[in-house]
């Protein structure tokens, strides 16, 4: 993906506009948050299941964690851009524009969250991911479905 210079306003505009890029670059860290707890919630639930460590086996976390990525597939199944995407070009566009070489944190995050491929890529990669999360509720039962001994 192409950098692009700063876009800021300056004088009179500065001002209106710099809340508008720090609402989108707060947004741009809340969405780095959701995909690692997306990819990282399945990574750590599947360690916990093998070394035994209780808290992956919390209902609450695990039906969290699959309500995100069931998210993800649906809205990719269906075609829709991601939401957060959505707002922070709204955002960036209220500030003046797009400000990634500006800042070295927006910049990489936005590297590594943001890939272009052909739209079956992205559908096939977050169905088989959704699966894998179905699959550990198998292998790594929630408590709640755990059956008394």
């Amino acid at each position: 993906m192409a950098s692009e210079q700063i876009a800021i306003g300056s004088g009179e505009n500065f001002a209106a506009e710099l809340p508008y890029v720090l609402a989108a670059d707060a947004l741009l860290g809340l969405h780095a948050l959701f995909v690692l707890f997306v990819i990282l919630g399945l990574a750590l639930t599947l360690i916990g299941g093998i070394t035994g460590w209780r808290w992956v086996r919390n209902t609450w976390f695990r039906c969290l964690h699959l309500a995100a990525i069931l998210f993800v597939v649906i809205q990719t199944w269906l075609g829709l851009p991601c939401p957060l995407t959505v707002w922070e070009i709204q955002l960036r566009a209220k500030g003046g524009g797009v400000v990634y070489d500006g800042d070295f944190i927006a910049h990489w995050v936005e590297e590594l969250l943001y890939h272009e491929a052909p739209a079956w890529v992205f559908v096939t990669a977050y169905s088989l991911f959704g699966l894998l999360t179905l699959l550990s509720w198998i292998l790594v039962r929630p408590r709640v479905f755990q059956s008394r001994r």
